[in-house]
């Protein structure tokens, strides 16, 4: 029962395996050659321990999920971190129920990923070196396999045994298509010119430090090896360049454009080699007369073809039975050829679209040919000097000198930056992650860390200041600005209280409106589907309960600006099936069906990791407390 992720991605682990193993080869690296022995674990499940860089590597995996929604990275690290340990325990529970992906199951699973394809092919070749280049052999990476599958496979038996009653289809569209009618007014934040006393100020200084701090800082020096500074370097002439663009002559061609159509008369049980082959030279001879197309639409036996006058498409090799591949690739343009044999019967084969290949001249591509095989050369060396970094980086820990003088790299120095942001190189997450790691707040270089495929970087900390309290008299703006806006959402609440509570006990909406001087606004007919309203104003709508007979039912929904809104919902009607829901019955039986099975099977999850081994040091769980 092993489904293919790439197609099927959709529960609590495969999301994210899928995400890891898309990217696996622009995170696997150096870093994890090196000596995790010195290193303390931040969690483990059983005897399955994860370090740092397991976390962070998670988090590169896990954020690309979540890019451009504003979630803060630590929020993300922590949840990367539960991931991991979710995953584990989930590992951990199908072994031990026996389930295994069997060799034949992966190693197909395995042709079917794109980046191991040559022209919609398998390439061992290319499979081979794109493990080489990552330093991962091929037993490793079908090992990550295989846990993916039976993972999978364990999801799947869950999910895919649920089902849905015709009962639970009808009572969501039923729910789906309710209709609520509703009346609301908004109550703005008053504006105060009233000034805190120095005592409320005081206080709140005192009770909000942590807003008043200049954060902790801190700034590094480091050394960066770089794959493409070290391709510059490499030496070039017309000679070597010819000869790298005759080998990679095909990555500056452009392929040849075929685009054929075909006939076909099936040989099987009722109709005889002999009959097919007499059908296939008729229709041969009744060209002379009438158009392809039309005779494809007319005798062809591939009915789905026929109906676009046996139109296949571009013509890509490997696709095709070899011999209809022969005659496709002989003919000329408008060319139809002599009745060809496959397994399937007779084909006729007519080449409609034929642009020839081209291969763009050396002069034309010099620059762009320069630049790969430079980078090519330095491959090799950029691998051997990551190792020398990892090493000498490890055997000289209170100084970067060792490994800039071995490798003739600078040793450079950033600005000052915090935890959550910085520039030059701190702009990057990784950097700053690792700059506030305990081993360089301790002195000591940290672990290599990979920025991109081809950028490793070796840092250690120049200059440290802890976080300080700013002088009460630089943020006393800041206090009043907020003192005064928390005192007028307060006003804001109270009076929205008041004015529900007086709906609520029967007064109209129009008398207390005009009593305070406040706008009625009406929305009629409002749906789930199509909410004319902000999704939180519409979810507050439908969350409350039904009015009681001639009674409205009252909710205050608080918007983001501080601003109340009291809603009346004086009308629910109830939805019924449209002709186009029961058209999609069938599909949302099956959508109900599987959320029950999702449901389900995070409960299985939870049930699993409630009961597992799990321990997490102390700082990891501070930092996810501190984010709660």
């Amino acid at each position: 029962m092993l489904t293919k992720i790439r197609e099927k991605a959709h529960g609590i682990f495969a999301q994210v395996m899928l995400i890891g193993i898309c990217v696996l080869f622009g995170l696997w690296g150096i870093n994890n050659y090196t000596d995790s022995s010195k290193e303390a674990s931040v969690a483990s499940v059983g005897d399955k321990e994860f370090y740092q860089r397991d976390v962070n590597k998670a988090y590169e995996q896990y954020s690309q999920q979540f890019q451009g929604m504003g979630i803060d990275e630590q929020s993300l690290k922590n949840q990367a971190l539960e991931k991991l340990i979710s995953d584990e325990v989930l590992l951990q529970y199908v072994r031990k129920q026996g389930l295994v992906a069997t060799d034949n199951a992966t190693r197909d699973f395995i042709k079917t990923l794109p980046y191991f394809q040559v022209n919609g092919q398998f390439s061992d070749a290319q499979y081979k070196a794109l493990l080489s280049s990552q330093r991962m052999t091929s037993a490793d990476f079908v090992s990550r396999i295989k846990n993916a599958l039976i993972m999978e496979q364990f999801q799947g038996g869950i999910i895919n045994s649920s089902f849905a009653t015709d009962y639970d289809v009808e009572s969501f569209f039923k729910i789906q298509n309710q209709q609520r009618d509703a009346d609301y007014i908004t109550v703005a934040i008053p504006s105060l010119a009233e000034q805190p006393s120095d005592a409320d100020i005081a206080s709140y200084y005192q009770q909000h430090q942590e807003k008043f701090q200049i954060p902790e800082q801190l700034s590094v020096e480091y050394v960066e090896l770089s794959l493409p500074e070290l391709a510059k370097k490499v030496p070039v002439s017309d000679e070597k360049l010819k000869v790298f663009y005759e080998e990679q002559k095909d990555t500056y061609a452009t392929p040849e454009r075929r685009k054929i159509s075909h006939i076909l008369f099936m040989v099987n049980d009722k109709i005889d080699d002999k009959t097919a082959l007499e059908k296939a030279l008729k229709a041969k001879q009744d060209l002379a007369t009438k158009d392809f197309a039309t005779i494809a639409k007319e005798v062809s036996e591939d009915k789905l073809t026929a109906k676009t006058g046996g139109d296949l498409g571009l013509f890509n090799a490997g696709s095709l039975e070899k011999p209809l591949e022969d005659a496709a690739t002989a003919l000329k343009l408008n060319e139809v050829s002599n009745p060809v044999k496959s397994k399937f019967g007779y084909h006729l084969i007519k080449v409609t679209e034929l642009v020839a290949g081209d291969v763009k001249p050396f002069d034309s591509v010099k620059d762009e040919v320069t630049k790969a095989y430079q980078k090519a050369q330095a491959e090799n060396t950029f691998y051997e000097s990551g190792e020398t970094l990892t090493n000498m980086s490890f055997e000289h820990p209170d100084s970067l000198q060792a490994v800039a003088d071995t490798l003739g790299l600078t040793i450079k120095k950033s600005n000052l930056f915090t935890k959550d942001k910085g520039d030059g190189i701190a702009a990057e997450d990784k950097i700053r992650s690792a700059a506030f790691a305990e081993e360089v707040l301790q002195g000591n270089n940290s672990t290599p860390i990979e920025l991109g495929s081809d950028r490793l970087v070796v840092l250690r900390q120049l200059e440290h200041h802890e976080a300080a309290a700013r002088e009460l008299k630089d943020v006393k703006a800041d206090i009043v600005a907020a003192l005064q806006a928390d005192k007028a959402k307060l006003l804001a609440i109270s009076k929205a209280k008041q004015i529900a509570a007086r709906l609520q006990a029967g007064e109209s909406m129009q008398t207390v409106a005009a009593e305070h001087k406040l706008d009625i606004k009406k929305v009629a007919g409002l749906t789930r589907n199509k909410p004319q309203l902000p999704e939180q104003f519409a979810d507050a709508i439908f969350k409350v309960a039904k009015p009681a007979g001639d009674k409205p039912s009252v909710v205050i929904v608080p918007l983001p600006t501080g601003e109340q809104v009291i809603v009346s919902v004086t009308k629910v009607t109830a939805g019924v099936m449209s002709d186009d829901d029961k058209k999609k019955f069938d599909l949302a039986k099956k959508n109900i069906a599987h959320a029950f099975g999702q449901a389900e099977f995070n409960t299985v999850v939870n049930s699993l990791q409630s009961s597992a081994d799990i321990k997490i040091t102390p700082k990891a769980t501070t930092e996810q407390a501190a984010q709660q």
